[in-house]
């Protein structure tokens, strides 16, 4: 079984990236799947667990990520326990013993007895508030955010995705030790990227 992980800034096109690595590869993908999994189990709207398993609950843990979870309160959809069954899920996943790739969900860590090839997404601010206006460009008008409040949601996620990396490895998330390769993607076409790092990728699993 050969699995990789893709860790991204908000707006760096790391879900793009993943999904085009996995069609390239022909692996099974993870990504929206695993929210979706969640709310039909707890019957809640898909949104709300998105937005639940964004707040990144393990802030709120006071106990190291590899203490028992069996000292949590029972409370259905809370974030606590949404984010603890996605970590069951993501072992599920990884027990099936397919070949797959993994959007976010902090699956480098959890699956880290797996060993697998962890990518972490990056570009410049700039480079990520343009891919974002161009997708914005594609919602209803009264839909739409503007620029601020895009700039606004890029500092807000990085900010909490910086500090739960930093609770479950106690390493900051400019540390890329915890990385097999980092990609840039400004100024890249991703589904170019996505053969170039295809080839890497299989070339590392063999060695």
């Amino acid at each position: 079984m050969r699995i990789i992980t893709v860790s991204r800034q908000f707006g760096s096109g790391g879900r793009e990236l993943g999904k085009r690595l996995a069609d390239r590869l022909g692996w099974d993908y993870y990504d929206r799947e695993i929210i979706d999994t969640l709310a039909s189990e707890h019957g809640l709207d898909p949104d709300y667990v998105k937005r639940a398993l964004a707040n990144h609950g393990w802030q709120n843990i006071q106990l190291s990520y590899r203490s028992s979870f069996s000292q949590l309160l029972y409370n259905p959809g809370s974030s606590t326990q949404l984010l603890c069954r996605e970590r069951e899920i993501l072992r599920d996943i990884a027990a099936l013993g397919n070949d797959c790739v993994i959007i976010g969900r902090d699956a480098d860590v959890i699956l880290e007895e797996h060993h697998p090839f962890r990518i972490s997404v990056c570009a410049d601010l700039q480079a990520r508030l343009a891919r974002c206006m161009k997708h914005e460009a594609g919602r209803p008008p009264e839909e739409r955010l503007s620029e601020k409040q895009i700039l606004r949601n890029i500092r807000r996620i990085d900010r909490s995705r910086a500090n739960t990396r930093e609770i479950l490895t106690g390493r900051s998330r400019a540390d890329g030790s915890g990385f097999e390769l980092t990609v840039n993607t400004a100024g890249w076409e991703i589904k170019r990227l996505s053969a170039a790092l295809a080839d890497f990728a299989l070339k590392w699993f063999e060695e």
